[in-house]
């Protein structure tokens, strides 16, 4: 109820969030944004992710990588934006970032209007290892030195990946200096064509199972 009046959710809006159980995913994710903001923005920040995060208006047959599913996030950027939750604006997608002469392309960068800093979002189509962790560490320095105002709070990166062991990922993210959170995420996989071919219909298990009758 409290969610629903401060984000004025539509009836639809609000059935969506409880079939997708919201309540047991919010402020569920590893970060270590307690050693590294300051107390009330801490806590906010640590509201703000959730884990698993679940894009289920998405659909993907494999193989597939991590640019595909970046680009369906950005295809379907109202839809993911109201998985994120209030407060998320986009800004855009591989943003450009220069660096002692070299290229880098952050995945997604977003700007959070109620924490009032941006937010890097790197996304990895397989389990968390901890050499992610120190990259998207670095990233949040660029951004803070070539791309935040001196208005606004410190950077927040967060890791998406496909799965994580939690103590591993505490491990990774203990010492470092900048906030940043992990969180697994989900999307709806389908088989490809080839695959479903050789896989019986319906009708056929039906078949089967009245032959065994």
């Amino acid at each position: 109820m409290q969610q629903t009046l401060e984000n004025n959710w539509s009836r639809d809006v609000l059935a969506l969030q409880i079939k997708s159980r919201l309540y047991e995913r919010q402020g569920k994710a590893i970060t270590n944004f307690k050693h590294t903001l300051p107390t009330p923005q801490s806590e906010l920040a640590e509201q703000t992710l959730k884990d698993p995060y679940i894009f289920d208006f998405m659909t993907m047959a494999g193989p597939y990588k991590e640019r595909d599913i970046e680009n369906q996030l950005v295809s379907h950027v109202m839809k993911f934006l109201l998985e994120l939750g209030k407060g998320f604006a986009f800004l855009g997608q591989q943003y450009h970032l220069e660096v002692a002469g070299n290229d880098y392309y952050i995945d997604l960068l977003f700007y959070h209007t109620k924490l009032k800093c941006h937010v890097v979002i790197e996304l990895k189509n397989t389990k968390f290892i901890p050499e992610y962790a120190g990259k998207l560490n670095f990233y949040l320095s660029a951004v803070d030195s070539l791309v935040k105002e001196p208005d606004d709070k410190p950077t927040i990166g967060i890791l998406l990946c496909r799965d994580k062991n939690n103590v591993e990922a505490e491990f990774a993210l203990r010492d470092l200096n900048k906030p940043m959170g992990v969180s697994e995420f989900q999307f709806t996989e389908v088989l490809p064509d080839e695959l479903k071919s050789s896989l019986p219909t319906v009708e056929e298990i039906e078949e089967e199972l009245k032959g065994i009758g």
